[in-house]
């Protein structure tokens, strides 16, 4: 009997140290940026379907559809039904974009995959990070690995990624990861032609940014980042978390005056990368000053 409870236990904490390998939501951090959230339009043929932070879109066509960012893994079920609220088939999507290659955005990809068919695109500066489920970064190491996926086409900066009517334009935006990764396209709303974008991410979280060793160009990286950003002509202000646009705020507020789009914000978009360009020279500006009065 003592032989059998033993047993018993020995497989229960088993299981349990099996699940908090395999799971994607490590913390409760994690845990809040994955609540559900309710599926809406954006504009025209663009669609949110992601979590309550995790971002995923739906970009519609009439030769199928375009999906960007797969959250965790546990976010997959959200996107499939939130996909099916809308009146969509996720078997009808056709290409799959990603931001950049952390578990967040990239850990549902594999399963996403396997559930359309469709194809994985990846600049080659994050295929290999996707292709070996983000082993070896240069910040996490092997912490915050997801499951491995198989990138079928490689793409590449500039390049305009064309299914049915729509055209999405690839631009490498380097720093947060090697190969982080926006999107920009344009769209017709009532008679006026507008940008949009699906910006990746420009934190330096708590990065090495002065002479790091397994990413030697990372300091610049970032600051051509914000130089080429800065450059852009942004109207429609998305990305790859909902808090960085303040989507609840604008879903809100859309909800209360449909007469105007919150998420036409130009301003929004400018002073979301000012303000990430000011917090990232205050990083690496006092890193220099700590390594030079070492």
């Amino acid at each position: 009997m003592k032989n059998f409870i033993r047993f018993i236990s020995a497989a229960f904490i088993l299981s349990i140290f099996s699940f908090s390998i395999h799971s994607q939501i490590r913390t409760d951090f994690d845990r809040n940026m994955n609540q559900p959230f309710e599926p809406f339009k954006i504009l025209e043929n663009i669609y949110y379907v992601g979590a309550s932070d995790v971002a995923s879109y739906l970009i519609t066509t009439n030769k199928g559809h375009i999906l960007i960012d797969a959250g965790f893994e546990e976010t997959v079920p959200m996107i499939e039904a939130n996909v099916k609220k809308l009146g969509f088939d996720l078997k009808d999507v056709k290409i799959i974009l990603n931001n950049h290659a952390h578990y967040d955005h990239a850990g549902g990809l594999k399963i996403l995959k396997e559930k359309t068919d469709a194809k994985l695109y990846s600049v080659k500066e994050q295929a290999e990070v996707l292709e070996n489920g983000a082993k070896n970064d240069f910040r996490f190491g092997d912490e915050l690995s997801f499951s491995p996926v198989k990138v079928d086409k490689i793409i590449r900066d500039k390049q305009k990624i064309k299914l049915g009517k729509v055209k999405l334009k690839t631009h490498l935006t380097p720093g947060h990861t090697r190969g982080c990764t926006t999107f920009t396209t344009k769209i017709k709303h009532k008679k006026q032609k507008l940008n949009v974008i699906f910006l990746c991410s420009l934190s330096a979280l708590d990065y090495n940014l002065v002479d790091n060793p397994k990413y030697p160009n990372l300091s610049q990286d970032f600051t051509n980042t914000f130089n080429k950003l800065k450059q852009m002509k942004v109207d429609v202000f998305l990305g790859s978390h909902a808090q960085f646009f303040k989507m609840s705020r604008k879903v809100a507020l859309m909800k209360k005056d449909r007469s105007t789009n919150p998420f036409i914000d130009s301003k929004g978009f400018i002073d979301f990368v000012n303000r990430n360009e000011k917090a990232f020279y205050r990083k690496l500006n006092k890193q220099k000053a700590e390594r030079k009065n070492k």
